[in-house]
């Protein structure tokens, strides 16, 4: 059992039923689930992941004061610690100092003003290029058990992806820093006789393709230990999760270099091919540089096209 499952039996068994039978009244403006930080809201926690953090539990949203005011919030903090603190074998465990609640009654505005700066989902220009990619991710990632007003569904659809013109410019800056490591410094760090730093090229190229192909995507990165797992489960590109894995967990002797060298060319052939058929670039080769730019120009809002190329990475 995965702790998205943990949490959708423990709220089903226990916490549904104490809200209809406690707090009837307060139903219609209640929402519950669970999002968030936590590799649960995103299924990729395992037997191993039950060391820290596994618990039962589930997020129950409120509305503002003026529709659920403090002391109905308390009355339900209060019925939530009340429920069983074992469930399935699964303690739960008391409220971390360090990495704060990530179950229990939170205000929905608090909730995603935390997450995003934004109490409603309307994100500015600056919020977008801003806010970090793996909060976005926590505010539209896990499941919500239900929700009566709708008003988390409507805040995480509003947050589901990037606007498109912030998707291209990522990717404009992100393909720029592709080109910068993996097609030009990594020939130069080795020509100096440096194969830490032409590793480190390597892990910068590996790290831009790896946004890249998210962005392609139109998926959220996840956090970087879960890269791989969400990678091979994206519909497009999926295939190159091998050679990216190979790029990094390879040394830099001068058996190998030639290859690397070769399997990073591979990599931006592909990609360039992909940007061709999307008609986001129509730069005749696999030069990455030269295929930032001409996705930049895709931007339609003049001045976020004219801010400098890496301005949303």
């Amino acid at each position: 059992m995965n702790g998205l499952e943990l949490s959708r039996s423990y709220f089903e068994e226990f916490g549904k039923p104490m809200l209809e039978e406690q707090f009837p009244q307060l139903l219609p403006h209640l929402a519950a689930g669970l999002i968030g930080s936590g590799s649960e809201c995103s299924g990729y926690d395992d037997d191993i992941s039950q060391d820290h953090d596994f618990a039962p539990g589930f997020c129950l949203f409120l509305p503002g004061e003026d529709v659920v005011d403090r002391r109905s919030a308390f009355q339900l903090e209060r019925a939530y610690a009340k429920l069983p603190k074992e469930y399935k074998g699964f303690a739960r465990p008391a409220l971390s100092p360090v990495g704060g609640n990530r179950h229990g009654v939170l205000r929905t505005e608090e909730f995603f003003m935390a997450k995003t700066g934004s109490p409603d989902g309307d994100l500015t220009l600056q919020q977008w290029l801003t806010v970090p990619e793996q909060s976005l991710l926590e505010a539209t990632k896990g499941e919500i058990f239900f929700d009566n007003e709708g008003a988390m569904t409507r805040i995480r659809a509003a947050l589901r992806y990037y606007p498109e013109d912030v998707r291209l410019k990522r990717l404009a800056g992100y393909l720029l820093l592709m080109g910068q490591a993996g097609q030009y410094n990594y020939a130069r760090c080795l020509r100096h006789n440096e194969p830490a730093a032409a590793q480190l090229a390597v892990c910068e190229f590996v790290k831009s393709t790896i946004s890249v192909i998210f962005l392609l995507n139109s998926t959220y990165q996840p956090y970087y230990k879960w890269t791989f797992r969400a990678l091979c489960a994206l519909p497009q590109f999926s295939d190159l999760a091998e050679p990216l894995s190979w790029l990094l967990t390879t040394d830099n002797s001068p058996e190998l270099c030639p290859a690397k060298a070769a399997r990073i060319e591979e990599i931006a052939v592909v990609i360039s091919d992909h940007l061709a058929d999307q008609s986001l670039s129509n730069i005749p080769d696999s030069e990455l540089e030269a295929h930032a730019y001409a996705v930049n120009d895709h931007v339609k809002d003049a001045v976020l096209r004219n801010m400098h190329v890496l301005a949303a990475v």
